[in-house]
């Protein structure tokens, strides 16, 4: 890695230092070319893609959302999946929240779900660590804080678009983990450090890991959760 980096770095110098003597150098094609590989180059090293696994120049990935193993048995039994797509490589990330597992009451609090540090589940959700906060801020504008979901019907059917948080280069959220709290997310505004660390959210309920996969799953989901919404906003519509 070092080698590639060093031939990558040296070729960017020649190039550009070659180049701004336009006058004398017959073959500023050729180096033009030679410069555009170098960035292409840097911009594969910087933005890995697993390959064989995109399509189209987008990344899917699912995280597979299950209680956590040291929970109380009176505690929501939470499972589903939390999807993510992207496209290469500096795409918005957006995201599908489906989830089941709530209870039917419908005045329930809304619940919070966060992107934690670790995809560590050897002691339930508690291993997650904290949030994942790579720029060292305070809660909410971590990448991973998605705010605050209310269940319906014991269910949470939600699309998300222009996430802060992206599955390419150093920062990226891939083996990571996705945790379910048990109270509402207060946003930063609880006048206290854990208010501005984790939002008061309380227990951690269910939890996952984000892991690369292909768009079946996606592109099942979508529909419904999109189509929800859409009936949604036409309800309110003819009820004006």
């Amino acid at each position: 890695m070092l080698l590639i980096i060093s031939l990558v770095t040296g070729l960017a110098l020649y190039a550009s230092g070659v180049m701004t003597d336009k006058e004398t150098d017959p073959h500023q094609e050729s180096l033009r070319e030679i410069q555009k590989q170098v960035n292409d180059l840097w911009q594969n090293l910087l933005y890995p893609v697993t390959g064989g696994n995109e399509t189209d120049g987008i990344i899917y990935t699912t995280c597979e959302m299950k209680p956590s193993s040291n929970i109380d048995a009176d505690k929501p039994q939470v499972t589903g999946q939390v999807l993510f797509r992207q496209c290469y490589s500096y795409g918005k990330l957006e995201a599908i929240f489906y989830l089941d597992g709530f209870p039917l009451d419908n005045n329930q609090s809304s619940r919070a779900i966060h992107i934690h540090e670790l995809g560590d589940l050897s002691n339930g959700c508690d291993s997650t660590g904290g949030h994942y906060n790579p720029f060292r801020v305070n809660h909410p504008r971590h990448p991973g804080d998605f705010g605050n979901f209310l269940p319906k019907e014991g269910k949470i059917r939600k699309y998300k678009t222009n996430l802060f948080a992206t599955v390419f280069g150093p920062h990226s959220i891939m083996g990571r983990s996705v945790v379910i709290h048990e109270q509402e997310d207060d946003m930063g505004k609880g006048n206290n450090k854990a208010s501005l660390e984790n939002g008061n959210a309380g227990k951690r309920l269910a939890c996952c890991v984000i892991g690369i996969s292909n768009k079946n799953l996606w592109e099942e989901k979508l529909p419904e959760v999109t189509d929800k919404k859409k009936r949604g906003l036409n309800k309110r519509m003819y009820s004006q």
